[in-house]
């Protein structure tokens, strides 16, 4: 699709759905303001709306648009909820439908959807307070992650080094709505694959020197390294893609997306998670990778648009 051969005015008046009230909230509003510039700057009547609990229906009711992009990062945005209310009102948006979006946003019952098919994810456990949290590490191993299951951005995650930590790691991941998660640790390198439309763009190779890749190191550090091409040869590289796009097909996505993959030691892909609804800021992944494709930033926010109207008419 060459979106310079389209129309900006056929979209006709565009809401920008940013912010929200998820801890993800500064993140989405940085993410918002960069699509709305770069839609606005191809001529597309395109207007941010910052998503308030109590006015963001009639705010949309009112305004007479045509299409929603959403860009809201986390619960209430990412899980279902704002896909089933655009639903109700008939307004056309972008991204995944309500059932993707909250399969893919609660990371148990993703994992669970993951394993039963074959897909391979990390080991796991659900931490409660009663938890045996010396079975938990006998059983998962040293060290481990333990993590919130309905949150992004690394929010409320902990690496826990030996078994003592856990309790207090559960209390942290705790403080967010889900189960938690104690998640095997895996050694190697992280990857993340970005899908628009059924192609996975290139994959891309994160390196830090923070203990993870936490939300310091994705939003705020200037040291982490983003390496496109990611080095792993033609084989691995394809292979890597495979497993990204059947994982977003296994969930039910739509539109765009990106898939985190570990591989291990012995050189094996593991698969993290699915965020539906990635950050378009300036030190996110799907517009790296577009960029590696030969697409830029306008041109990949208008590719995520024309893929709404699309699937409205399909």
């Amino acid at each position: 699709m060459n979106s310079h051969l389209i129309d900006p005015q056929s979209f006709g008046k565009v809401a920008v759905l940013m912010g929200g009230w998820s801890a993800e909230r500064e993140v989405s509003l940085k993410s918002g303001a960069a699509v709305l510039k770069a839609l606005q700057s191809r001529g597309v009547d395109a207007h941010g709306i910052d998503v308030q609990r109590d006015t963001v229906l009639s705010e949309l009711q009112k305004g007479n648009y045509n299409i929603a992009f959403n860009i809201l990062h986390g619960p209430g945005g990412e899980d279902g909820v704002m896909q089933g209310a655009l639903e109700v009102l008939g307004l056309a948006y972008t991204g995944s439908k309500v059932l993707a979006s909250s399969l893919s946003m609660d990371k148990l019952r993703s994992k669970q959807l993951l394993e039963a098919i074959g897909l391979p994810t990390p080991n796991y456990m659900v931490l409660e307070e009663d938890t045996d949290f010396e079975y938990v590490a006998a059983t998962l191993g040293l060290p481990m992650m333990v993590k919130p299951a309905r949150e992004g951005s690394s929010i409320g995650m902990s690496k826990v080094e030996d078994a003592s930590q856990l309790h207090s790691a559960w209390q942290l991941a705790a403080q967010f709505s889900g189960a938690v998660l104690a998640e095997q640790w895996i050694s190697g390198s992280e990857y993340t694959v970005a899908i628009l439309g059924d192609e996975a763009l290139p994959a891309i190779k994160l390196e830090t020197d923070n203990t993870f890749y936490d939300y310091e190191a994705k939003y705020q550090s200037d040291d982490t390294r983003y390496i496109c091409p990611c080095g792993l040869d033609e084989h691995a590289e394809a292979q890597m893609k495979r497993m990204a796009l059947a994982c977003f097909n296994a969930l039910g996505a739509e539109g765009w997306g990106r898939v985190d993959i570990f591989l291990d030691e012995q050189q094996r892909p593991w698969i993290l998670e699915l965020n539906t609804l990635p950050g378009m800021t300036d030190h996110s992944l799907v517009p790296m990778a577009a960029k590696a494709a030969g697409i830029e930033f306008d041109e990949l926010v208008i590719r995520i648009l024309q893929q709404a109207i699309d699937k409205g008419e399909q």
